[in-house]
């Protein structure tokens, strides 16, 4: 019963403990794959903005399996990002769609033009 209440206030429990399991196999990657990674989730926090646990949980595993992957088989870094890191992260987060918080504000901005439009005199 107390698990289910927490729930409801936080979020699902699994999903909390699949996250944290992904953050820890991050932690244990040996440099510079650790410090690459993390900067990559780091920036896929920002930049995602996705609210959907699920998606947030299956892109951080599948980060997770990334990076290890490259570790045990020593690709160069650049190898994995390329030579636009920042296009690789945005290309990554974009592959997984999901619910993104700037959706309810793009429907609340298209909502007000479209009454200003109704409302206009001219």
């Amino acid at each position: 019963m107390t698990a289910k209440w927490i729930e409801l206030i936080v979020g699902p429990l699994e999903q909390k403990k699949q996250y944290r399991a992904a953050k820890a196999r991050i932690e244990a990657l040996p440099a510079p794959y650790r410090g690459a990674a993390e900067a990559f989730q780091r920036y896929l926090m920002y930049y995602g903005g996705t609210v959907d646990g699920d998606t947030i949980v299956r892109m951080y595993v599948d980060g997770a399996d990334l990076w290890e992957r490259a570790a045990l088989d020593g690709t160069p870094v650049r190898d994995i990002v390329g030579d636009d890191p920042v296009d690789f992260a945005e290309t990554f987060a974009q592959a997984y769609g999901g619910r993104q918080w700037i959706d309810k504000e793009r429907a609340r901005f298209v909502e007000a033009v479209e009454k200003a439009a109704k409302e206009d005199p001219s």
